[in-house]
């Protein structure tokens, strides 16, 4: 075997050397220009690195595909939430809450889910779901293996609870008298007068509704949402049963109830803070 010897020395012209036509330079780099060109010669333009195509990428795997997710973002729901389920469960409720008011549901009496539903037509699910509602409000409490009681209000508890509502309501209308504009009060007419309809046409549920809208309005300047919440949730449960008695009475009774918002609203315009103390306290004890 013959030994190689040394390679060539640069400019050297023997084979590999840098004048030899058949070397060339590594993949990648641009050959080295001339040392002394000829007179109008133009060197040539180096060829551009060759670059490898791109090569066309696989779509990437849907990580929720097998129930996967990935680092730093929520997996999405394999389905969508139903849509439909939750109307009815809210459409329960509203039938439910009419029910309470009107007295078809009996202060003491069990009712079972199963048959509620039968009653509204729909599964019991719905049903279950809109009575844990209305457990969370007080108005029902469950029963193990036997449904749902309707909460009982005495005297007592009734007093108790227009009592709370005083002491929140009143302070927070007579600061606001001194701070909202007159025009404010009398924009709240129409809710006033709602009730007054409701009242006229004896309808203890659209009455229930349009009283609270009523009181929520006057605390609505406030800016207090957590106490527009709390009021709402103790004035709720002191609407079941809204009124007891013959039809007629019941009328009577929801039209006083209704006057006392037109007066007050005028009391709130006036600034008259003596008369919004008393007639908030005399409404609230009437609840």
């Amino acid at each position: 075997m013959t030994r190689p010897g040394p390679l060539p020395a640069r400019g050297s012209t023997g084979p590999g050397a840098a004048g030899d036509e058949a070397s060339s330079p590594p993949f990648g780099t641009a050959p080295r220009p001339l040392a002394n060109p000829a007179p109008g010669h133009r060197p040539e333009r180096a060829a551009p690195p060759a670059r490898i195509p791109p090569q066309p990428r696989s779509p990437a795997p849907d990580p929720t595909a097998r129930g996967e997710h990935t680092h730093g973002e929520p997996p999405l729901p394999r389905r969508p939430r139903p849509v439909v389920r939750a109307s009815v469960r809210g459409q329960v409720l509203a039938a439910l809450r009419v029910a309470l008011v009107e007295g078809e549901l009996v202060p003491g009496e069990v009712y079972s889910a199963p048959a509620l539903g039968e009653r509204l037509g729909v599964s019991a699910t719905p049903v279950r779901e809109a009575m844990q509602q209305l457990a969370a409000e007080g108005t029902v409490e469950v029963v193990p293996n036997r449904g749902f009681r309707v909460v009982e209000r005495s005297a007592r508890q009734l007093a108790e609870l227009a009592e709370v509502r005083a002491l929140i309501e009143v302070p927070v209308m007579l600061r606001l008298i001194t701070v909202v504009p007159a025009s404010h009060w009398v924009a709240l007419r129409p809710l006033a007068d709602a009730t007054t309809v409701a009242a006229a046409d004896g309808d203890l549920a659209a009455y229930a509704e349009a009283d609270r809208a009523f009181h929520r309005a006057l605390l609505a300047p406030s800016g207090n949402q957590q106490l527009i919440q709390v009021v709402d949730d103790l004035h709720r449960r002191a609407q079941w049963p809204l009124l007891s008695g013959p039809l007629s009475m019941r009328r009577v009774d929801l039209m006083t109830d209704a006057a006392q918002h037109a007066a007050l609203l005028d009391a709130l315009t006036a600034r008259d803070a003596a008369a919004v103390g008393a007639l908030v306290r005399a409404h609230f004890a009437g609840c």
